[in-house]
């Protein structure tokens, strides 16, 4: 369930900060009772942003197989190969 918070509980840094890495969640909070801002750790961030990438990345690549944008694996590294002369 996700953990929200009033605004003005932003004060208690400690507290805030010890949450947020706690937490495997962002943690919302609200300003007059409507959602305002999101906060999570450094390290939730980064997870999420590179989830975010892969997500992207396997979505192109999705979209290239059904356009019929695909290689040979085979011919793909002999073509390599003769470029580099490996």
């Amino acid at each position: 369930m996700p953990k929200i918070i009033p605004i003005r509980d932003l004060k208690k840094t400690s507290e805030i900060s010890q949450m947020c890495h706690a937490s495997d969640e962002p943690i919302f909070v609200t300003k007059n009772g409507y959602g305002d801002m999101v906060i999570m750790s450094m390290k939730l961030y980064e997870e999420k942003m590179f989830m975010s990438d892969v997500y992207r990345k396997l979505s192109a690549a999705e979209e290239q197989l059904t356009e019929g944008k695909i290689l040979d694996g085979d011919a793909s590294l002999k073509s390599i190969r003769e470029k580099y002369n490996v």
